[in-house]
């Protein structure tokens, strides 16, 4: 996991990535998705795992919300921006706060990251108190780990019948199961990173993204317009599709009293 995160340290100086990054579709969708997880949700405090450049989880109303990571630097830089809520440097399989601390946890494509991901869960599941939530979203089916997943460092893919059982042994109690993501999501993901990858060969080398500096402004608002356009699409694929065929899915379960 800390190699990981040393491959994308560089890239958290650049503003215009982390820019682009927060205005992905698929990160908007899932974005959308938690917010509505949460709605009906009342706690003073939120944990966000692995919240990374780009946190997911929204502070309500007199709630605080901790958003922990691993890099300092993506931490730092949260900070900086003036993000709503205290940074603090965490491994997802070694939480540092006290049992109960929380009354909710949001994990968002993070565990299939984690090395010991039934740890993490085991870990989220002891900070947060009794009666208390957690929600996760994870990359779906076995059958769909390929390319993609290798070259975003993902060790794994979830079934949902596995997620819901190692919840229930953390002490768990799953109660919504909710398609993300669609087959759509998938063939993009794929689609993306062989221009990715074909421009990085044209420019010399892998690394794309030291070129996002030399490009126009206008490109910006295209991404993000685009982008707002594409989720939109992305949302209603998911819904088309049964959940067997879903590629991201949310769970949500609540703490045993």
């Amino acid at each position: 996991m800390l190699k990981h995160l040393h491959s994308f340290q560089d890239l958290f100086a650049d503003e215009r990535y982390i820019l682009l990054k927060n205005h992905l579709y698929n990160y908007l969708v899932r974005k959308r998705a938690i917010k509505r997880a949460l709605r009906d949700v009342q706690t003073r405090y939120v944990l966000e795992i692995g919240s990374g450049l780009s946190p997911i989880a929204e502070k309500g109303p007199g709630a605080t919300i901790v958003y922990s990571d691993l890099s300092f630097e993506a931490l730092r830089i949260l900070k900086r921006n003036r993000v709503e809520g205290l940074p603090v440097a965490a491994d997802g399989m070694e939480l540092p706060f006290r049992d109960g601390t929380f009354g909710v946890a949001v994990c968002s494509e993070v565990l299939e990251h984690i090395d010991d991901d039934r740890r993490a869960i085991r870990e989220m599941a002891r900070v947060v108190q009794p009666g208390g939530v957690v929600i996760v979203t994870f990359p779906h089916r076995h059958f769909y780990f390929a390319w993609d997943d290798r070259f975003v460092h993902h060790f794994r893919r979830y079934e949902v019948e596995e997620m819901l059982q190692w919840l229930r042994e953390a002490g768990l109690e799953p109660f919504n199961v909710e398609k993300v993501l669609g087959p759509l999501e998938k063939i993009t993901t794929i689609l993306v990173l062989f221009v990715y990858t074909a421009l990085g060969w044209l420019w010399g080398g892998n690394r794309t993204e030291r070129k996002l500096g030399s490009l126009p402004r206008w490109t910006t608002l295209c991404f993000k317009g685009a982008n707002r356009l594409y989720a939109g699409l992305a949302a209603f694929d998911a819904r088309l599709w049964p959940l067997c065929l879903a590629t991201v899915v949310l769970v949500k379960a609540e703490k045993r009293r």
